[in-house]
């Protein structure tokens, strides 16, 4: 008799059931799922919706470190030692998520060796993720780096079929997130209008061609 293969991994279906150490929590857009300062004492994953991560200088300049749509996890120096939070998630959507106990999270990683595999295959990508956002800053404009968030946005690069609709995100949002000022990134949204790169009609929509901003020298 043939064994049947096994089923390929899910990470969903992992997560699926909640308990006294997985929590499941909704989130109105706006909502502020833990702050700058909190303890930090759990991981949490996306499981519908998109949340922004903050930064806020002693100055009280706030920056946009990170846009995470459903699939990513967040948090996740809680279980290398940070017992405070260095920034602030906040749900920008209407947002399912997923909090995971430092504790269980640790015995999930320790018990389940696909989940380990695809964790580190998060934070891996997460590290590249963070490298190329600091060459982009280094070395490139602020309308090149307005251009690759949108793309980014729109999961142009990734593996299947891209997102040419992204969700509402306010200018001011991406100008945190680029390093520059709202009026800058209102100028570059229209030009990339007016060259047909991006439409707008109620929903912002993004077009290939917007990566001749980013690949032109």
């Amino acid at each position: 008799m043939r064994m049947r293969p096994p089923a390929p991994f899910n990470v969903e279906t992992l997560l699926a059931t909640a308990g006294p150490s997985r929590i499941v929590a909704k989130y109105a857009v706006g909502a502020v799922i833990f702050t700058q300062g909190d303890s930090a004492d759990d991981v949490f994953y996306v499981q519908k919706g998109q949340v922004k991560i903050t930064v806020v200088s002693r100055r009280g300049k706030e920056a946009v470190v990170g846009i995470l749509p459903a699939g990513q996890f967040f948090g996740e120096a809680a279980l290398n030692g940070q017992r405070v939070r260095i920034s602030t998630a906040t749900a920008i959507d209407d947002s399912a998520i997923l909090r995971i106990s430092r504790p269980e999270m640790i015995d999930m990683l320790h018990r389940e060796s696909a989940f380990s595999e695809f964790f580190i295959h998060h934070l891996l990508s997460r590290n590249l993720r963070i490298e190329e956002d600091l060459v982009d800053h280094l070395f490139n404009s602020s309308e090149k780096r307005l251009a690759r968030i949108l793309l980014l946005l729109a999961n142009f690069g990734k593996e299947g079929q891209p997102d040419i609709v992204i969700p509402n995100i306010t200018q001011e949002t991406l100008a945190e997130m680029i390093g520059t000022t709202r009026s800058r990134v209102s100028f570059f949204m229209n030009k990339f209008r007016q060259l047909g790169f991006i439409e707008y009609n109620g929903k912002l929509q993004i077009h290939s061609s917007l990566l001749n901003v980013v690949l032109h020298d």
